[in-house]
């Protein structure tokens, strides 16, 4: 079973308890109705993106469906929580890519995203033999990966929040879904 099709998602959800938290970011993210079986970070050859809302058409709830998640949770007030899948795309259809997944403490978006697709490249990268230095600047490498004729695309999706102010459990998550 390789997938061809996938969509990428993120969620946020509250609750007193910490599993309704996670249940209620499922629900945000559109994903609470299925099974879910994580899965390590390969993106598949000749796998196309597609939205969120074309990609849940193809699915019926109750499904087992694969994804690539990134959660992070806390019940301290007011501390910035984020997830993030980055996600790396070669040039040649017919060769693999990656999707990564990061999640952090007291990072925005854009800084959490930037990370995740710099892990997604950087994992890609080391495959098709890319030269990167991991001791110069995140966009140092972007433009060696804009310049390299192997890497096309690199993307992320992010979802962040601060944490309920009452302690409730604050859970974020991202996911990539992938359909055969």
């Amino acid at each position: 079973m390789i997938p061809k099709k996938i969509f990428l998602t993120k969620g946020v959800g509250r609750h007193r308890d910490r599993l309704s938290s996670f249940e209620a970011a499922l629900r945000d993210a559109r994903i609470a109705s299925y099974n879910i079986v994580r899965v390590s970070s390969i993106f598949p050859p000749n796998a196309k993106i597609i939205s969120k809302a074309r990609g849940l058409q193809y699915l019926s709830p109750g499904e087992i469906i694969h994804c690539v998640m990134s959660q992070n949770e806390s019940n301290e007030p007011h501390r910035l929580i984020s997830a993030s899948i980055g996600v790396a795309v070669p040039k040649e259809k017919n060769q693999y890519g990656y999707l990564s997944e990061y999640h952090s403490y007291g990072e925005t978006d854009e800084k959490a995203g930037d990370y995740a697709e710099d892990l997604a490249a950087q994992m890609l990268a080391t495959t098709l033999g890319v030269e990167f230095d991991p001791n110069i600047s995140y966009d140092e490498r972007k433009e060696i990966w804009k310049i390299s004729t192997k890497i096309v695309r690199t993307l992320n999706i992010t979802q962040t929040a601060i944490g309920d102010k009452r302690g409730s459990w604050t859970t974020v998550i991202a996911a990539a879904v992938l359909i055969p």
